[in-house]
């Protein structure tokens, strides 16, 4: 799929973008609520913990529309698309509610404080407005809009972690799970509306995260992917022994707790990784040798124009250091077209660096200006719409040819991995993941006790630029 938004070289993930239904129900409940969630990860486990709160309220899961009491969209304001697609689910949600008046229809996350007037007044689209930090105060609320009244409250927080807030797992495999660590951001990069949406930066008790990790492996989960915007500047004070944590010491504590569960982790800033982290990455086998690492753009000029504190040539020294401390890591990155004044050579440059540091996969994008950000004020958008669209598929055609060189390079290769399920095409294979997060799928032996949560180990014997396929090596 490529489109004026989105082009994700790794399929598998392609879901995340799109509202999705939850899949657990709780049965006992008089009440029941729908969500769906766009956007990233953050705010898939911010509905966890939505669902946590709603469950504790009286409320319970539904996947079916027709019988939900409540309907809330968990939104993103990231692009421009991601924005028309919420409004047109909720033009679809005006029309059920015509039919059935008592239900309550409401927005939560990144778009509820920038757009809460048009949605609640001016459109009427919804009851409800909450954003990222007042999901607390959701009961109260919806006593509010069940009343008549307009219920609002998007509130950002210093201090809110939601730190002890059990999740109710949606969309689990049973398997991996997130665990988000720390909210908001203070890095203010000119294209990003999170400083905005999320608020300031605040981290996470570490001794609540261990436990919310221990919990999930106590219940069969294999695999934890720890959750920031940037959690490479997580930073905890003990209040008691005034001892500090920084993102090292957290992702060590979490190894510890049982060699046989995985841990991930998203999203590193280059400015912030350390040494430190990557020497814990590499004493430990079940911490994924994996990074997520966003370029956005391989000119100096560009970066300092999106408030991005390196230059091309030190990004491409992390990206050495990277593979000089754990050679067998993989990176992937983020990356915008014809952000604001890009010229050719600016574009060429990104090309460079992603040649450079043969990116195992990306997300890229288009730019899109959006109202509030530091870019929408200082810049103008001035590069053409189809000079945006050439120079992406530029950029899509040279990580296609990355992810499919590298994939090559694994063939012959041994890989142990964490099976989560089927495959999409075919209930007679697996698919799972290596610890550098590669997607694999092979067959399925008849009279196998393996199962969801397995480790297996898989010989790779063929490939597409998207996956590894193989066999099992009994």
């Amino acid at each position: 799929m490529l489109d004026n938004v989105n082009k994700v070289i790794d399929e598998s993930r392609q879901g995340e973008a799109y509202g999705q239904g939850i899949l657990s129900e709780d049965n006992g409940y008089a009440r029941r609520f729908y969500i769906e969630s766009y956007g990233c990860q953050m705010n898939f486990s911010d509905s966890e913990i939505v669902a946590s709160i709603l469950n504790n309220s009286g409320f319970g899961a539904t996947r079916n529309i027709d019988e939900a009491d409540l309907i809330f969209l968990n939104t993103c304001s990231i692009r421009e698309k991601a924005e028309q697609t919420v409004r047109k689910r909720l033009t679809e949600f005006k029309k059920i509610k015509q039919s059935k008046p008592d239900m309550l229809v409401g927005v939560l996350g990144c778009m509820a404080e920038r757009l809460k007037s048009k949605l609640l007044e001016q459109e009427k689209l919804v009851d409800i407005v909450v954003g990222p930090d007042a999901y607390r105060s959701l009961p109260i609320l919806i006593e509010e809009a069940g009343s008549g009244t307009k219920a609002v409250n998007v509130l950002l927080s210093r201090e809110e972690t939601y730190a002890d807030i059990s999740p109710v797992r949606l969309n689990s495999n049973g398997v991996t799970a997130f665990v988000s660590i720390m909210r908001g951001c203070n890095n203010m990069c000119s294209f990003c509306v999170v400083p905005f949406t999320r608020g300031r930066e605040r981290s996470r008790d570490v001794n609540s995260i261990e436990q919310e990790c221990r919990d999930l492996w106590e219940n069969g989960y294999k695999e934890v992917t720890l959750l920031g915007q940037n959690v490479d500047s997580y930073y905890w004070v003990d209040p008691i022994s005034e001892q500090v944590f920084n993102f090292a010491n957290l992702l060590e504590r979490i190894a510890l707790i049982n060699p046989e569960m995985r841990v991930r982790f998203s999203t590193s800033h280059p400015k912030d990784i350390t040494d430190e982290v990557l020497h814990v990455m590499k004493s430990y086998d079940n911490i994924c040798k994996y990074i997520h690492l966003p370029l956005q753009s391989g000119s100096t000029r560009i970066l300092q124009l999106m408030n991005r504190p390196y230059t091309k040539e030190w990004y491409k020294a992390k990206v050495s250091r990277i593979k000089e401390i754990m050679p067998d890591c993989a990176i992937s990155a983020d990356i915008i077209a014809g952000f604001c004044t890009e010229e050719d050579q600016d574009h060429q440059d990104t090309l460079e660096v992603m040649k450079f540091s043969g990116y195992d996969f990306s997300y890229m994008f288009i730019y899109s200006e959006r109202p509030g950000t530091l870019a929408a004020k200082r810049y103008s958008d001035d590069i053409e719409p189809e000079i945006k669209q050439k120079r992406l598929e530029e950029i899509v055609l040279m990580q296609n040819e990355l992810s499919f060189t590298s994939n090559k390079k694994d063939l012959g290769k041994t890989f142990r991995v964490l099976i989560e399920g089927n495959s999409k095409r075919s209930e007679s294979h697996w698919m799972g993941r290596n610890s550098q997060n590669k997607v694999i799928v092979f067959p399925k032996i008849v009279g196998s006790t393996l199962k969801p949560g397995s480790y297996t180990s898989v010989l790779v014997d063929n490939c597409t630029q998207a996956t590894l396929l193989g066999t099992i090596i009994e």
